[in-house]
């Protein structure tokens, strides 16, 4: 079956795919959001993150293990949740792969009322094997130190503008696994590791030619609420409809870059 996916185009019969992070670019910025998808205005894209999709690699590999031996992993007991359980299930490759979220078997579901197929890529999920409830889970890293690399970080928590983010991620994912037919509780979980240089002298090995960085490594329990999915969904359905372009919201940094590209070419 053609894949709808791209610019929008109103015509197609085919569910139009869209990704967690659009509909993310939707809830920021209406305009960025329509001048993407309904008009193909290719916005700059950010720059690739290596040290955290390596990051996520290694986790993944960490509770991987656990998950062929349907035990739960250390790091769950020490947290006190020994009742969970990596959850293991034969499309897991797939719900983790965010590029291919639209094809068949991958992380996705299907909004009928606006024919929007939406989705995108896991990093796990835990199985409760008292409630049989799965809870959606994120990996995440940082590394704390912008007031000096004297300074101790702070603890992890999910507070400030760009978290909210994080936990509207968490809310879209909780939706979409609803979508496919599983019991999903409202807990989920983030996994967060911190590289650390608070009393640390380096990190050159005895090796010259490796070196090793710590990481703290926390556990951040959010309580979901995907109440609000369904209404952004409708209102992508509406907005792509629409011929003209709403107003950006206050602050939009896409909108300051296109203010400057036409200043430089009428200037």
């Amino acid at each position: 079956m053609p894949r709808h996916r791209g610019t929008f185009k109103p015509e197609r019969e085919e569910p139009y795919e869209l990704s967690r992070s659009k509909v993310e670019k939707f809830v920021r910025c209406p305009a960025c959001f329509w001048l993407e998808r309904a008009r193909g205005v290719k916005f700059p894209s950010m720059p690739g993150f290596n040290l955290n999709t390596n990051t996520d690699i290694l986790l993944k590999r960490d509770f991987g293990v656990y998950r062929e031996k349907q035990r739960p992993h250390p790091f769950m007991i020490q947290n006190g949740l020994e009742h969970l359980v990596p959850f293991q299930h034969e499309d897991m490759e797939r719900w983790a792969s965010a590029m291919h979220f639209g094809a068949e078997k991958h992380f996705n579901a299907l909004h009928k009322e606006t024919n929007i197929l939406f989705g995108g890529g896991l990093d796990d999920v835990w199985h409760n094997r008292e409630t049989g409830e799965l809870h959606i889970v994120d990996y995440k890293s940082t590394a704390q130190g912008v007031n000096g690399p004297k300074n101790q970080p702070k603890p992890i928590d999910l507070e400030g503008p760009w978290k909210a983010g994080y936990k509207r991620q968490m809310d879209m994912y909780q939706w979409v696994m609803r979508g496919m037919g599983y019991q999903v509780s409202d807990i989920g979980y983030f996994v967060y590791v911190d590289g650390q240089h608070w009393g640390i002298n380096g990190m050159l090995d005895e090796n010259p030619f490796t070196a090793t960085m710590k990481f703290s490594a926390t556990l951040l329990t959010y309580q979901g609420n995907d109440a609000w999915v369904e209404d952004a969904l409708w209102g992508i359905k509406k907005l792509l409809q629409q011929n003209t372009c709403p107003p950006h919201s206050e602050g939009c940094e896409e909108e300051i870059f296109l203010k400057g590209v036409l200043d430089a070419i009428s200037g």
